[in-house]
């Protein structure tokens, strides 16, 4: 599933070819992702100029004059700079148009999401409830361990929590808490400021190094490019039960927490 560093590099990837460019068309292959693409959707952006393109959390904000356009690429979603013209695939669901190129949807689950949210897209009931972002000022230790002391639930859920910081998706949490040395279920509320501290430096320095990398492709995710990220060939533990943790040499174990594989060392992570 595409995480923070991945939409990123994708925001990075597209803004050069279409930022301040105009809409000439939209052609849309499939009507219905997780929620039905707005029918009026071409009649919405014809003949706009993309002011510029932000992101927020996992999703991405193109900025009309009219409004803004939320795309989040779900589970298997990806975008993709394309000459005018080229034929499409499967399952390459949604084109905007430009003068010059066309912005792709491409999406095998459909579990993505491309939605008009008008003039005032904070107050959208997916974005009103996001907490700060981590690479930002507003992500601090004192802030997390403020939030955790009514918290029991592992640590790991508890920053994967939106509200609490947004875009810790399960890779970058997993190898945050290994740099960090903090087990993956360890209560939130069982870990003091000094901790603390060394997991927001871990999560900032993680996806830092991501977004550098271009993201992570486990399976499906390119950027705008079409090409795949390589942080994956930087992972510590993630995806790699049994096999010898990198700094003590003990086999790394893993545990679920919320359905999701989380994969740690019980020597090294405390």
């Amino acid at each position: 599933m595409p995480e923070l560093p991945e939409v990123e590099t994708s925001r990075r990837g597209i803004s050069p070819h279409i930022v301040n460019q105009k809409v000439s068309n939209v052609i849309l292959r499939h009507h219905q992702l997780r929620w039905p693409i707005p029918e009026n959707l071409l009649a919405l952006i014809k003949d706009q100029v993309l002011l510029n393109i932000d992101r927020r959390a996992k999703y991405l904000l193109l900025r009309f004059e009219s409004g803004t356009l939320l795309i989040h690429l779900g589970m298997s979603g990806s975008l993709r700079i394309c000459e005018l013209n080229t034929p499409a695939q499967k399952h390459d669901h949604v084109d905007l148009q430009f003068e010059h190129c066309l912005l792709r949807y491409t999406d095998p689950r459909r579990f993505g999401a491309i939605l008009w949210l008008g003039d005032s897209p904070e107050d959208s009931s997916l974005l009103s409830i996001l907490g700060p972002e981590p690479l930002s000022d507003e992500f601090t230790a004192e802030m997390l361990y403020v939030q955790a002391k009514n918290r029991k639930l592992p640590v790991k859920q508890f920053i994967m929590e939106q509200k609490v910081v947004t875009g810790v998706g399960n890779i970058y949490a997993t190898e945050a808490l290994f740099k960090a040395g903090i087990s993956p279920i360890r209560a939130a509320n069982n870990i003091n400021l000094k901790r603390y501290q060394l997991l927001v430096d871990a999560i900032k320095e993680t996806l830092t190094e991501a977004i550098k990398q271009g993201g992570t492709t486990l399976k499906d995710f390119v950027g705008g490019d079409g090409k795949p990220g390589y942080f994956q060939q930087t992972l510590h533990v993630y995806g790699k039960t049994g096999e010898l943790c990198p700094s003590c040499k003990e086999p790394l174990t893993s545990v679920k927490l919320a359905a999701r594989n989380s994969v740690y060392c019980s020597h090294c992570q405390r």
